[in-house]
């Protein structure tokens, strides 16, 4: 079986490249890939290279295919699964696999599994830890989007609460709390504000921060004000960039500052901001991925002392939080298109991925059965002008608030020919 698929074979060296996959063996899977979206670690892996932890040593010579939030279906199933999973079976991936130990990962350590691939080979470990989740949605991208959402979800559940009479941990965000998501108008942050609005411990107020008005305005329209009141929360978008932004923030909750406090973003002064802006027994989640091994900044141990301030960071999901994101995406009860603001194709993700910083905007997904230049959403009308088919599309997005949804994938589709 030939497969098309991105590598990585250095830093900033990725290849789209067509190969020959070897046969599986009775404890693998073949499948065939239908939708990755690009993540922020992805980026970090490939400037990382061969010093990124979860790479091998050998990727100069035995390169790893890059994408870990993917979807598709079932192709061939070895031996040893055959009772559980079935051939034609959507499915989509759990890639944390922590696997006895080991920090390998699809998308950043094997050389025949990863998102950025027209077919791969699912080894053992990822079904023998149930990292293959079978998915009932309707639209591929949904799936792919849920390994995000699920690190979203982790995050509200990771995060806890303390008392003083007993060291029983309350977890997750506080019921009727204030919630602080500071830099939260990327894709992770609107998929934050996403599940805020429907999480079983519903919060009083969400504050949502960000430097870039244009960001906190389609933050607004994607997920609005309005919106959030009809499901009991206040919603607040706040650009943070002025002298006065902390105690501004403080006044909105009538100084008693933030039970719980999400930095989505990996900048010292944000995450001392919020560490100062936290309420009694109040819970940071530095959700942030940094670049930099020796990424520090102060934090009030006074605080952390007498008014039981606690911080802790997350990363990732476990298989639990990517059903839960795959279920809520299926009901309807969670938006995960609100992270979505490129559409391409197989050819533009290694371009995409090593610039992926300095592209404006929110989740760049990839459709890796087609090849497409990587085009922005709000592109759509212009460029259909001239083409039909982006003509289509932005008729679509525009019935579903400027977002992509599931018909904008099936035009998609149709006018490429992807078989399912």
């Amino acid at each position: 079986m030939k497969t098309r698929a991105v590598r990585m074979y250095g830093e900033m060296d990725l290849r789209l490249e067509e190969f020959e996959l070897p046969e599986i063996k009775d404890n693998e899977i073949l499948v065939k890939v239908i939708s990755d979206s690009i993540c922020m670690s992805t980026y970090k892996l490939a400037k990382q290279g061969k010093k990124h932890k979860r790479a091998p040593q050998d990727i100069d010579v035995n390169p790893i295919i890059t994408g870990h939030e993917c979807s598709g279906v079932i192709v061939e199933v070895g031996e040893k699964w055959k009772d559980k999973y079935k051939v034609g079976d959507k499915w989509a991936l759990q890639p944390a696999l922590n696997y006895q130990g080991k920090l390998d990962s699809p998308g950043y350590s094997y050389r025949f599994c990863g998102g950025d691939a027209t077919y791969c080979i699912m080894p053992h470990e990822v079904m023998e830890l149930d990292a293959l989740l079978p998915y009932h949605g309707e639209s591929f991208y949904q799936a792919s989007l849920g390994e995000p959402m699920s690190c979203v979800i982790g995050g509200y559940h990771a995060n806890y609460h303390t008392n003083k009479q007993n060291y029983n941990h309350a977890m997750g965000t506080k019921e009727g709390g204030n919630i602080l998501i500071m830099g939260g108008c990327g894709p992770m942050g609107l998929g934050a504000v996403s599940y805020g609005l429907r999480f079983e411990n519903k919060p009083k107020r969400i504050v949502v921060t960000d430097l870039d008005d244009a960001k906190l305005a389609r933050a607004a329209e994607v997920i609005s004000p309005e919106f959030a009141k009809e499901k009991g929360v206040e919603l607040i978008y706040f650009n943070a960039s002025g002298d006065d932004a902390e105690q501004k923030l403080m006044d909105l909750t009538d100084g008693h500052g933030y039970d719980d406090v999400f930095v989505y973003v990996p900048v010292r002064s944000v995450a001392e901001m919020g560490d100062r802006l936290m309420a009694f027994d109040g819970c940071m989640n530095f959700f942030a991925g940094p670049t930099d091994n020796q990424f520090k900044a102060d934090i009030n141990l006074y605080n952390a002392h007498y008014t039981s301030t606690h911080i802790l960071g997350t990363t990732g999901g476990n298989n639990d939080d990517l059903l839960e994101a795959l279920q809520l995406a299926a009901k309807g009860e969670i938006n995960p298109s609100v992270m979505v603001t490129h559409i391409g194709g197989l050819d533009a993700a290694a371009e995409t991925t090593c610039n992926l910083p300095g592209i404006p905007g929110g989740k760049k997904l990839i459709y890796t059965q087609i090849d497409m230049p990587l085009t922005a959403i709000d592109d759509f009308e212009k460029l259909g002008e001239s083409d039909p088919l982006f003509a289509k599309l932005s008729d679509s997005c525009k019935a579903h608030q400027g977002l992509w949804n599931p018909e904008a994938e099936k035009i998609l589709f149709d006018h490429f020919g992807v078989e399912i």
